[in-house]
């Protein structure tokens, strides 16, 4: 069942990212952090969808949805081209990534626009969590970092809650934080992770490498969690 909703407002994040929110009338948003919606859209004469994840926490008749777009990318293209006013339809927000222990610590790992379900992840960690929480996120450079100001907020209210960046493109001269690639960082960046449950998500080749690592360290398989698809698209 789709439910239709309107464009409320249009904020320009970076400089290939637009974040969306979207308002539905006499309806209430429930769902688990880091779960997604899926967007309809009309394609070729056929109705189409992508999914992608509400970056607010739910509770309201709202959700906000931050967008890269592809230029090959249907669905992205479809979104980029919305306005305030317009209507689109999409579906109740589901899926399989979101916190399971409140009790346990966590560590968030993240690239690129994996970042949208790990941000509301993390916000909700902070608010109920009773352990630690640690997030990594992996981005081109400065300007691409999605949710940063948010995020340093985050970690700055929250004893509990710390964020790194970890750029591949860096300016010497701006950033003076780790380069290179996430996983290449967090044997180091991680300091410990028995009774941890662990969230990936980003490019399909980060998350198998990183499973993979965080499985030769010792991490029980059964603490690793993702959206479930990496493998394959890898």
């Amino acid at each position: 069942m789709t439910l239709t909703v309107t464009v409320a407002d249009v904020h320009q994040m970076t400089p290939d990212v637009k974040q969306f929110r979207l308002v539905a009338d006499d309806h209430t948003f429930e769902y688990r952090p880091g779960q997604h919606t899926a967007v309809h859209f009309e394609n070729d004469g056929e109705d189409d969808s992508r999914p992608y994840t509400a970056a607010n926490l739910p509770g309201t008749d709202q959700l906000v949805l931050a967008i890269k777009r592809y230029d090959d990318g249907n669905g992205s293209v479809f979104m980029h081209e919305q306005t305030p006013g317009d209507e689109i339809e999409i579906e109740e927000v589901e899926g399989n990534l979101h916190v399971r222990d409140l009790d346990r610590d966590a560590v968030f790992v993240a690239t690129g626009t994996g970042i949208t379900p790990l941000y509301p992840m993390v916000k909700h960690y902070a608010r109920e969590g009773e352990g630690d929480a640690q997030l990594v996120f992996g981005e081109r450079d400065q300007s691409h970092l999605i949710f940063r100001e948010s995020l340093d907020q985050l970690q700055a209210e929250h004893e509990n809650v710390s964020v790194e960046y970890v750029l591949s493109d860096a300016d010497d001269r701006a950033w003076n934080g780790r380069t290179g690639h996430v996983q290449d960082h967090l044997p180091d960046a991680l300091d410990g992770l028995d009774e941890t449950d662990v969230y990936l998500c980003g490019v399909p080749e980060m998350v198998v490498e990183t499973r993979d690592l965080l499985e030769d360290e010792g991490v029980d398989e059964e603490n690793i969690y993702t959206e479930g698809w990496e493998a394959d698209a890898a």
